[in-house]
């Protein structure tokens, strides 16, 4: 079996869970133990993909997997700040504490922090956050070169440090079990399902 965390090290650890895992380690442990496609992160890419293939011993896919929206690229989110109502849930769907604020005050985001992976916005009751296209890096041989240019570990970092203070990534506790992170997945897909439905009746 391949080593999880090699190929946690070829994901860009946007921690989006588009793949249908909580985060990016979550989906490097599926793809070692055989049981998920090397074809499910959007933000990785062809990279990603090709790595993959070589690191699995497994033929490289064309495209990526059917069921997954187009990745549009990185952005970050953006609290509009007139209609935040305090609620705080979106601080605490934010896999990477990049918002920042408390009950019945205003949140903000921290841009910098923010991997763009858009899971504050099925909680938000008021649709008081958009996503917005920064500032492109400056072009050069990176990876993902439209990322900063540290933001794959910046990322990595901040969730590591996320599940420790919440017990679940604390050295020499066990790491979440599968039945732990079917639940997360479930929960994931459905608030992405209840925003995306919310948001198509609002656009008709």
């Amino acid at each position: 079996m391949t080593d999880p965390a090699v190929i946690d090290a070829w994901l860009p650890q946007t921690q989006c869970a588009r793949c249908g895992y909580p985060d990016c380690h979550g989906y490097a442990e599926a793809v070692a133990r055989g049981e998920t496609g090397i074809d499910r992160c959007p933000p990785g890419g062809r990279t990603t993909l090709r790595a993959l293939a070589a690191l699995t011993g497994t033929a490289e896919p064309a495209e990526l997997a059917a069921d997954l929206d187009p990745y549009q690229g990185y952005r970050v989110a953006r609290v509009i700040e007139s209609e935040c109502i305090g609620c705080a849930r979106c601080i605490a769907a934010c896999p990477v504490d990049a918002i920042v604020g408390s009950g019945k005050r205003m949140h903000t985001v921290i841009a910098s922090a923010c991997t763009g992976c858009e899971l504050c916005l099925p909680p938000c009751p008021v649709d008081c956050i958009e996503m917005t296209t920064p500032q492109p890096a400056a072009a050069s041989s990176r990876l993902w070169p439209e990322l900063p240019e540290d933001a794959p570990d910046a990322f990595r970092a901040a969730r590591r440090r996320r599940l420790a203070r919440s017990g679940r990534g604390r050295p020499g506790a066990p790491r979440d079990n599968r039945a732990d992170d079917d639940a997360i997945r479930r929960e994931i897909l459905e608030a992405v399902r209840r925003s995306r439905s919310r948001r198509a009746r609002q656009g008709a």
